[in-house]
C-alpha cells in the first residue's frame, strides 16, 4: 500500500500563486507515476498533471500549462505543484494519486491505484 497525504491548500486571490504538497509514504513505490487531479463542487474529477518519480517526465493538461509545474523531491518523498497565476476556474480539492502502470494515458483516473484525501484550492476574483 502507498499513502498519500496532500497539504499547502488554501485562499487566494486571482493571479497569485499556490504550492500544494503531496507527503507519499507506504511499501514499494520507487517506480510510481505521480498525479495531481483536481474536483470542483459539482463536476467530474480532471486531470491537472503528472509525473514519473525516478525519471521526472512530466504530463499536463491544457488548462493548465504554462501556469502550473509539477516537480518531486526523492529524497523527501514529496511530489509538488507549483501553482502560479491562478484563476477562479482553478478553484477546486486537489488530489494527489499515484499509479504502478504507465501503460494507460496519466488522465484517465481509473488507473490509479491510490488517492490523497484532497486539500482546498480558493481562488477570489
Amino acid at each position: 500500500q502507498v499513502q498519500l497525504v496532500e497539504s499547502g491548500g488554501g485562499l487566494v486571490q486571482a493571479g497569485d500563486s499556490l504550492r500544494l504538497s503531496c507527503a507519499v509514504s507506504g511499501r514499494s513505490f520507487s517506480n510510481i507515476e505521480m498525479s495531481w487531479f483536481r474536483q470542483a463542487p459539482g463536476k467530474e474529477r480532471d486531470f491537472v498533471a503528472s509525473i514519473s518519480w525516478i525519471a521526472g517526465s512530466t504530463v499536463y493538461a491544457d488548462t493548465v500549462k504554462g501556469r502550473f509545474t509539477i516537480s518531486r523531491n526523492n529524497a523527501e518523498n514529496t511530489v509538488y505543484l507549483q501553482m502560479n497565476n491562478l484563476k477562479p476556474e482553478d478553484a477546486a480539492v486537489y488530489y494527489c494519486a499515484a499509479r504502478r502502470s504507465v501503460v494507460v494515458h496519466a488522465s484517465n483516473s481509473r488507473s490509479y491505484d491510490y488517492w490523497g484525501q484532497g486539500t482546498q484550492v480558493t481562488v477570489s476574483s
